[in-house]
């Protein structure tokens, strides 16, 4: 999986007053779990831009001043509720012989054959939550839809891989092939056209009994 690094200080205070100054000058207050302690640092609300405004996943390389180096993923974030700007960041330390669980998006593949047959893709699921060692995190995962028509489903099964493990039960759909609501009326409506055709000789039988 792909790394933004993120360039920070180590904070001596963390106390509110200290925090909204922090925020004050342009910065993110985070910290850093899954080590031996809490670490508290803080970044350019910039260097954030990348790793948080994008339907990508990345692990960060976290890089204090001090010179030491973590090697993390983002697990929680926080927004102010009324200008958006990020108010504060949890991440969590990763280690290369601990699995870890994050949320991968989905890339579909190829093109459906029920789509092209005036059918309506539909993609309920567009992230998978998988647990891995961080060496095995894909960017994404891959689904193949170019064989599926009309009725036609991607199950979570159908993705899996020996790296990872789908934390999802078996019968997940990823996406599927519907009939278009349109395609269906029009359907309905020609059946009760031919109903109605097949019904007229009838009644003038009858009429000329």
């Amino acid at each position: 999986m792909k790394s933004i690094t993120i360039k920070g200080s180590q904070r001596e205070s963390v106390g509110k007053v200290a925090t909204k100054a922090l925020r004050n000058a342009g910065k993110v207050p985070c910290v850093l779990y899954g080590g031996d302690k809490p670490i508290h640092f803080s970044a350019d609300e910039i260097a954030f831009k990348h790793l948080v405004y994008t339907p990508n996943v990345y692990t960060a390389m976290i890089e204090l001043e001090n010179g030491d180096k973590f090697k993390a993923v983002m697990q929680d974030i926080q927004f102010d509720p009324v200008t958006d700007r990020i108010n504060h960041i949890d991440f969590y330390q990763l280690f290369e012989d601990k699995e870890i669980t994050m949320n991968i998006p989905i890339k579909l593949t190829g093109s459906a054959p029920g789509v092209i047959a005036g059918g309506v893709l539909r993609f309920p699921n567009r992230k998978l939550k998988v647990r891995a060692l961080p060496a095995n995190l894909p960017d994404f995962i891959n689904a193949d839809i170019s064989k599926l028509k009309i009725g036609d489903k991607i199950y979570v099964t159908e993705v899996q891989d020996d790296k990872f493990t789908i934390l999802h039960p078996d019968n997940t759909v990823i996406c599927q092939v519907r009939m278009a609501r349109a395609v269906a009326v029009v359907e309905d409506e020609d059946e009760d056209e031919e109903g109605e055709e097949g019904g007229t000789p009838a009644a003038e039988e009858n009429a000329a009994e």
